[in-house]
């Protein structure tokens, strides 16, 4: 593939649901970039890695940009932390580079293997968001590319408007090239975990409310087919980074170090039957059971703790060939306990339980109009693609989200209705002005976008 020429591929996002076939192009320099843009018929969008969940990186019948060879380091500055680098940087680049000289990413979400720019489109959150926001509030600066082949330098002061609709903007105000970010110091590449097992949703949230703000990151695991008294019952995760006097004695040779795990793979998509009510059931009273009742407490490597599923290559395929969809949704602070336990309520009532049901706290409102979180509770889920009935449940849950004033994450979704969507957003609007000034042509283009009317004038 040259700097202009085009493969045609299938494309899906990390959920393997849905599939759309685009013209794929990897360029590696900026003038590529515009002459792709302006000779595609059907529009553009910059892709990462993929590992947004649904339609978010697709674009059926167009073009779509790899960002993969834009991944040069351009600065770090290990006094101040300090870096700028190209947009197809990878975070588990950024690690190797930066952890050794003392400095973690200010926010990661739960892989590694994520582009920087990938990561800005989608605002990405992580499990210190109570505390430090999403990875645009660690932002100083973006260059993004527009559709006339201009570059333009985005920040909170300069273009700040252009600024904020990049962040969360899921790659349709323009190409995100190079960015410089404000990483975390830090002693070591571990940290200090406190576990504990909760009995009930009720006591999940209030142990959230009463003792995160004694750590940096905080994360709950729900049981989301336990019912009745049981209902929300979960294993609370919690942690700082850990200092080096907490080391035991033999790590503390080597306190910073960024450990290469064995990458095992799954070679082939798992049978859907396997993944059904009673083996989540059965999966989800085991990992619950696993840690004892009350407290405990360990040192754990930042990779075992932030990133638990990177050790399963393409671990996606344990959900079939059907792949499998992910809904996360979160709620203003004062409708989240009844929305929480409404949402719980049903999806226990409906068989269709997740494995994967992470509960977190949310902070302060993010700047970017389609950013996601907004200040109370956030709930993550994955479901197994079962055709209609999964899709109805959805629906019934995107009700309850409205109704509760909540929203849903779009780098996440796969098939939310433009109406739920309208309702989700208020910021929709400003959102569209800025969009319009920026690519009044509409060139940046998903598939996410035609479905939810994005780039509507």
């Amino acid at each position: 593939m040259g700097e202009t020429g085009s493969v045609e591929r299938e494309l899906t996002g990390w959920g393997r649901y849905p599939r759309s076939v685009a013209r794929v192009y990897r360029p590696e320099q900026l003038r590529a970039i515009s002459r792709i843009l302006q000779s595609e018929p059907n529009g553009c969008l910059a892709r990462g890695l993929g590992r947004s969940y649904g339609d978010a990186a697709l674009n059926a019948n167009g073009g779509v940009l790899l960002t993969e060879r834009l991944n040069r380091f351009l600065e770090f500055d290990s006094e101040t932390g300090v870096l700028a680098c190209e947009a197809g940087v990878r975070l588990d680049e950024v690690l190797e580079v930066c952890l050794p000289r003392g400095w973690f990413p200010p926010v990661t979400p739960g892989t590694k293997f994520v582009s920087m720019g990938g990561a800005l489109a989608c605002d990405v959150h992580g499990k210190n968001h109570h505390r430090d926001g999403c990875l645009g509030r660690h932002l100083d600066w973006l260059d993004l590319q527009l559709a006339d082949g201009s570059v333009v330098r985005c920040s909170a002061d300069r273009e700040p408007d252009l600024f904020r609709a990049t962040l969360g903007g899921l790659g349709l105000t323009g190409i995100i090239l190079a960015l410089q970010l404000r990483l975390r110091k830090v002693e070591t590449a571990y940290l200090r975990v406190d576990y504990y097992r909760s009995n009930r949703l009720e006591e999940t949230m209030q142990l959230l409310e009463d003792e995160d703000e004694r750590y940096t990151y905080s994360v709950a695991w729900v049981d989301c087919l336990a019912s009745g008294r049981s209902l929300g019952r979960s294993v609370l995760i919690r942690g700082n980074h850990a200092s080096l006097t907490e080391l035991p004695e033999q790590q503390r040779n080597d306190p910073r170090l960024v450990r290469h795990r064995h990458v095992a793979s799954l070679p082939f998509e798992l049978p859907g039957f396997l993944l059904n009510s009673l083996s989540i059931r059965c999966m989800n009273g085991l990992y619950y059971r696993r840690f004892r009742a009350g407290h405990s407490s360990r040192i754990e490597h930042y990779d075992s703790f932030f990133y638990p599923l990177d050790t399963v290559h393409q671990w996606n395929r344990a959900y079939g060939k059907r792949g499998f969809l992910q809904y996360q949704c979160c709620f203003p602070q004062e409708t989240s306990a009844r929305a929480m336990r409404e949402i719980l309520e049903r999806i226990s009532s409906s068989g269709l339980g997740s494995f994967l049901a992470v509960l977190k706290r949310f902070g302060e409102r993010e700047r970017g109009p389609l950013s996601f979180p907004c200040p109370g509770y956030t709930l993550a889920l994955d479901f197994p693609m079962k055709g209609r009935r999964v899709l109805d449940l959805l629906e019934e849950l995107d009700e309850r989200v409205v109704q509760w004033g909540g929203r849903v994450y779009l780098a996440k979704d796969a098939r939310l209705s433009r109406k739920r969507f309208e309702q989700m957003y208020p910021g929709l609007e400003a959102w569209r002005r800025v969009r319009r000034h920026a690519d009044p042509q509409g060139r940046f283009v998903s598939d996410l976008a035609r479905r939810l009317g994005l780039n509507e004038n």
